[in-house]
């Protein structure tokens, strides 16, 4: 049966967001063990395997991340014994400490938190952080002769260090001790510190592995406190510091960040730090009632990683019937607040918000970080839209050649060009490297990445070519001399020309499993809730549906589209609400649709319902029977990419029905035809194998050719 005319919007001139869907492989079998094995449901069992858990045991460690007996962080890091002895001795002699750290929220809750733990262990200790617009990122040179003069016989840098050789070896010229405590990526000399740490030095296997720089400021401090035998009143402070910095810093939910974070999100809405307090009343966070009793916010590593001793049930909360946060209401509310001041305000602001126990001076702070966040999200709405004209105008048409985007411009604010760089590799699909001038002969960026591509590895075969530069596989910052922009666009090309094919020139899509509407209830979302916290590496579950109905649509607040979705299953209609952020260029979409979500609850007026969030749409494969019967005055045929695999394809219309054939380059034929769920495959029909063709590596490479052949139609 022919799919229904499409309306008038939706054809030639529709524009959908331009993406890769990758659909996990379905595995039914091992999805009903382990849904048996946890009592969930199969599709949460898909959904483990799909996060790469495939055993029981696996299952219940990711489930109960508490049951997990973690060694020790002492016989991880080969440094943190030596930098908790230096602490101590410094602790002891009353020697001076400075700590040096980084403006974004994971450094300033690691300095806000190795601050108050030194302070409350008895340590003379102060703090400094380089200006974000005069001196960029890291300790610099200026920051150590200060601190020499300041009589500083200890510097402790977080969230930085790792790439500062000269300014470390300065430090250590003039008879400072030196302590780097960083997670960026290594580079080929490490300074010359007294002790190092960073798990990016320690076994790829270890639980430690993903922290990010308020992780490793978390474990020095709680081993500190361990070894002077003073944790009381410590770690539930740490704790909630620890979530916010994990969290807005975007670090993988797994291993100990897992476990720790899972802890904090219960503690924060009861935390006892006057800072968190206002920034969730700032933030009008609203925290949710949690499956099962929390954790104990409390508890140290006791060799192999003790569990909590439940100290936050001394707290009470400062939200009603608090239960506990998501990573969201962080990711979304508290860290942009944060990391605003430190993009385009004082970083002071934040310090003095994390660290003082005066509620009335924590909520002025906070409100001035709502007001400097207001004020980056108009700066960055204004460059965007800039960036974008600029793009359009200089290098669309080259963009597949080049493959990376390299966008300069003068009068751009660098606190919020990183946020810029993400949207426009949201927008084009490609690495994005974005700079503005500081003066007439010196420029400085910042970098995002794709997946396939690795942002510090790009910035090292450009090193040559920048002054000051450091990150890791997924963004990073730069700095260099105009004079050497034209060589720089031309070597990234050539670095990304290496390792991007022209099918990764699209976000990629990951979507876990195929839902109706009639499945989606409160029931699966309470059972999605035992795989939070969701974030990096352990991404909120998508879910795809196919050919649902836009009932309703309209643009609201910044550009964003607002929908009633239907879908009818045995005659009945099934109706979802849903929002799709950002979505203003897409607008109105068309009337069937393949849709991907995920799914969120909304609270309000007392009322709780869930609804999708849209990440990605593309047109249902009904639609693609219209390009088995379209009139063309000559036959329909494409090549296209996938999986780095070159294949041509084609619509022969000349028998009934109509067949769609994709040829690899060895000669093997897929064929589909129109309407049929079931193809053939081999180098001849003789031979040819029937298939099912909604497995998903049959479905990808069909729609890839589908739209390959879609653009030479002018259907898209």
């Amino acid at each position: 049966m022919l799919a229904q005319p499409l309306p008038e919007h939706s054809p030639s001139s529709q524009r959908l967001p331009n993406q890769r869907w990758q659909i996990y492989p379905q595995q039914p079998e091992l999805a009903k063990e382990l849904a048996l094995a946890t009592n969930l449901s199969p599709v949460v069992g898909q959904i483990l395997i799909n996060r790469g858990i495939a055993t029981l045991e696996q299952a219940q460690a990711f489930l109960n991340p508490e049951s997990l007996d973690l060694p020790s962080p002492l016989t991880e890091f080969p440094d943190l014994a030596l930098s908790v002895e230096l602490l101590a001795e410094a602790i002891a002699s009353q020697s001076k400490i400075a700590i040096c750290g980084d403006y974004d929220a994971d450094g300033m809750t690691s300095t806000a938190l190795l601050w108050r733990s030194l302070r409350s262990l008895g340590a003379q200790v102060d703090y400094a952080i380089p200006s974000r617009m005069h001196e960029g990122y890291g300790i610099n040179q200026r920051i150590v002769e200060e601190f020499k003069s300041e009589g500083v016989e200890l510097i402790l840098t977080v969230d930085n260090g790792i790439s500062a050789f000269e300014p470390i070896a300065r430090a250590r010229e003039l008879g400072l001790k030196v302590i780097i405590t960083d997670h960026h990526d290594i580079p080929q000399k490490l300074p010359p510190a007294n002790a190092i740490l960073n798990p990016k030095l320690i076994a790829e296997s270890s639980p430690y592995r993903g922290i990010a720089g308020v992780g490793v400021a978390y474990i020095l401090a709680v081993c500190l406190a361990q070894k002077l035998g003073n944790t009381k009143g410590l770690i539930q402070p740490m704790l909630a510091l620890f979530t916010l910095g994990t969290i807005a810093d975007l670090a993988p939910l797994t291993g100990v960040n897992r476990r720790w974070v899972k802890r904090g999100l219960k503690l924060l809405p009861k935390s006892q730090l006057p800072g968190i307090q206002a920034l969730i009343q700032v933030g009008g966070v609203q925290a949710r009632e949690a499956g099962g009793r929390g954790q104990g916010a409390g508890g140290s590593f006791q060799g192999a990683g003790g569990r909590g001793q439940g100290e936050e049930e001394k707290f009470s909360s400062p939200i009603p019937n608090a239960q506990s946060l998501k990573p969201e209401d962080i990711g979304f509310r508290l860290g942009p607040r944060i990391n605003a001041i430190g993009r385009i305000g004082d970083p002071q602001t934040v310090i003095e918000l994390l660290t003082t126990d005066d509620m009335s001076l924590a909520l002025a702070r906070a409100i001035q970080c709502e007001q400097v966040n207001t004020t980056r999200q108009q700066l960055c709405q204004q460059i965007e839209q800039e960036a974008i004209a600029f793009v359009e105008a200089e290098f669309l048409p080259s963009l597949q050649q080049d493959r990376v985007l390299v966008v300069v411009q003068p009068n751009w604010h660098h606190g919020v060009i990183g946020i810029v760089a993400s949207r426009l590799v949201e927008r084009y699909g490609v690495p994005v490297f974005i700079g503005t001038y500081e003066n007439d002969t010196h420029i400085r960026g910042s970098a995002r990445g794709i997946p396939e591509f690795h942002v510090f590895a790009a910035l090292e075969y450009c090193q040559d070519l920048l002054g000051k530069f450091g990150g890791h596989k997924a963004a990073g910052g730069f700095s260099l001399l105009a004079d050497n922009l034209q060589e720089l666009r031309s070597r990234l090309s050539q670095f990304a020309n290496q390792c991007l094919e022209l099918q990764h020139l699209k976000p990629l899509l990951q979507i876990d499993a195929q839902a109706d509407f009639h499945q989606i209830n409160q029931a699966l979302y309470q059972q999605l809730d035992t795989l939070h916290p969701c974030g990096i590496d352990n991404p909120d579950p998508v879910f795809w549906t196919a050919n649902a109905r836009v009932v309703e649509q309209q643009i609201v607040g910044k550009g964003h589209i607002k929908l009633t979705l239907s879908q009818t299953i045995d005659q009945q209609e099934y109706r979802m609400k849903a929002i799709a952020w950002r979505w203003r260029d897409y607008y109105p979409l068309p009337q069937r649709l393949d849709i991907a979500y995920k799914l969120r609850e909304n609270h309000f007026n007392g009322k709780t319902t869930l609804e999708m969030e849209l990440v990605g749409v593309r047109l249902p494969k009904e639609s693609s029977l219209n390009l088995f019967y379209q009139p063309s005055p000559q036959p329909l045929r494409s090549s296209f990419h996938y999986n780095q695999r070159q294949y041509t394809c084609g619509i022969y219309q000349n028998i009934s029905p109509p067949e769609l054939r994709i040829k690899n380059s060895e000669g093997k034929v897929l064929m589909m035809r129109a309407g049929s769920k079931i193809g053939l495959l081999g180098t001849s029909r003789e031979d040819a194998l029937e298939v099912d063709l909604s497995l998903p590596q049959y479905d990808c490479i069909i729609q890839a050719a589908i739209q390959a052949l879609s653009v030479v139609s002018g259907e898209c």
